[in-house]
């Protein structure tokens, strides 16, 4: 026991003796320790003021620096802003003295002015008390006078018109005329027509004049019958051998003419036997009309058509117009009207199909009244042809305004073919009218001393009075003829108009 109490007395005093040693020892150490901090301390508030004193001095200059330079700027500023009070000073000056000069300016207007008014008021004196001594020097009244101005104003305006015109029409001639004179020139030589040789009446030869006699029959109960069954009217005169078949539907005469022919050669001419052959000779013209409208519309190549437009257009086999034979008319009409659009770049088709049914209303003009184009295309929109084709024909004579230019080629295609040499002809006393008229139209202008019409009613020439009409005036006389022949006549092709004028002076030397 006692060596433990020793040991752990020795234990403690150990412990104890360690601890005043580590005491000691710590305590230096925070001497030591505090000692550095102190320097440290020391060291950094020596750094700190060297750092402050030089920001210090850093700061001082850069606000000298700054304040340098905006004492530059500012008398920079005042040396401009004294500039700009020294210009608008001068303005301020130059300011005054326009507003001076103006207001001396508009006293100087307002003078003249009033001079002005004055002397417009002198004038209008001076002009009414002129005016009153011309219209007592003249013997004129000022509204005689002024009518008389604005006549030759309008005179010298017409004249001025007609030198633009003239040269305008110049050159769109020289440079429209070739074009279509070769499309019409070509158009025109493709096509090879036979001329015109069938008249409006049929004549039917006999094998001998007793034939007459039998025809007439007893008491002429057989030419009754078959006037009663034909519709026609059987002309037996002196014509030896012959007789004259007349009627004003065509296809009538035919049926007529083929019954006759058949009761010639036949020999038995009675009244039952004339039903009969009528009959039989109604249903051939009936089949030569369907084979007529085949044959056009495939001569054309137009095959999509409707079975009674082929019928109807087969029915102007039996009819003319001024001797020429209306279906080969439209056959014609359509070729010429296919190398016209051919030329210009348009549909052919068509404008073949617009030319072959133009005249379609022809074939029942003598069924129903009114004009044959209005008709045509009343049928040819019934039978729901397309709207093109029908106005086409109902605008080829005028009576519808054309709009398209199928329509425009189906006029010139007509016309075309209804003036060639040899495809018409009228009646002497028509042509002789027709001539007298265009002398008479040409007669009516002021200035024409006489007219001609030359070349079988195509060209009028008409001769004025050199003294009375100038150079232009003629051409104004020419143009207003023109106009006047277009709106009153109607004629087939173009027509011609020339103005003469032509001034002869003669002296004689003795």
């Amino acid at each position: 026991m006692i060596e433990i109490i020793v040991g752990l007395v020795c234990l403690v005093v150990g412990a104890a003796g360690g601890y005043a040693v580590r005491r000691v020892m710590a305590e230096k150490e925070v001497d030591s320790a505090e000692a550095r901090a102190k320097q440290i301390l020391q060291d950094a508030r020596r750094e700190a003021e060297s750092v402050t004193r030089e920001a210090v001095v850093e700061g001082k200059d850069e606000v000298f620096r700054m304040r340098r330079e905006a004492e530059t700027e500012l008398k920079q500023r005042a040396v401009e802003v004294e500039k700009k009070e020294d210009r608008i000073a001068q303005r301020e000056t130059t300011l005054d003295s326009r507003g001076e000069t103006l207001d001396r300016k508009e006293q100087a207007i307002e003078q003249k002015e009033a001079e002005l008014a004055r002397s417009r008021r002198e004038i209008d004196q001076l002009a009414s008390r002129a005016r009153t001594e011309l219209e007592r020097v003249a013997g004129m009244s000022a509204q005689d006078a002024k009518q008389g101005l604005v006549d030759q104003i309008q005179d010298e305006a017409k004249r001025d018109a007609m030198v633009i015109v003239r040269d305008v029409e110049a050159q769109a001639r020289e440079e429209a005329d070739k074009r279509a004179r070769k499309i019409v020139a070509t158009a025109m030589q493709r096509v090879a027509s036979e001329l015109t040789t069938e008249a409006t009446v049929t004549t039917v030869t006999l094998p001998n004049e007793d034939m007459k006699g039998r025809i007439i029959g007893r008491e002429g109960r057989n030419i009754r019958a078959f006037e009663a069954a034909t519709g026609t009217n059987l002309i037996i005169d002196d014509t030896p051998e012959a007789v004259v078949l007349s009627c004003f539907d065509p296809i009538r005469r035919e049926m007529a003419r083929l019954t006759l022919e058949k009761l010639i050669q036949d020999g038995r001419i009675q009244p039952v036997r004339i039903e009969e052959v009528h009959d039989k000779s109604k249903s051939e013209v009936e089949r030569e009309i369907r084979e007529g409208g085949e044959w056009a519309v495939l001569e054309t190549g137009i095959t999509d058509m409707h079975p009674e437009l082929v019928r109807v257009l087969g029915r102007l086999k039996f009819r003319t117009s001024y001797g020429q034979n209306v279906l080969k008319h439209v056959v014609e009409a359509s070729h010429i009207a296919g190398m016209i659009a051919g030329e210009l770049g348009t549909d052919v088709l068509l404008a073949k199909r617009c030319a072959l049914l133009h005249d379609i209303g022809k074939a029942v003009t003598h069924e129903i009244e009114g004009s044959h184009a209005l008709i045509g295309a009343e049928i040819a929109r019934r039978l729901k042809e397309k709207p093109e084709v029908t106005h086409a024909i109902e605008a080829h004579h005028g009576e519808v305004e054309q709009r398209t230019i199928e329509a425009v080629i189906t006029v010139i295609a007509d016309a075309i073919s209804g003036a060639r040499p040899g495809a018409r002809r009228e009646t002497l006393e028509t042509y002789v009218k027709r001539l007298e008229r265009l002398e008479a139209i040409a007669m009516e202008f002021g200035g024409v001393d006489k007219v001609y019409a030359m070349q079988a009613g195509r060209e009028v020439r008409v001769m004025v009075k050199p003294d009375q009409v100038d150079d232009l005036a003629a051409e104004v006389i020419a143009r207003d003829v023109a106009k006047k022949i277009e709106e009153e006549l109607q004629y087939p092709g173009q027509i011609k108009i020339t103005v003469i004028r032509e001034l002869r002076s003669t002296a004689t030397a003795k």
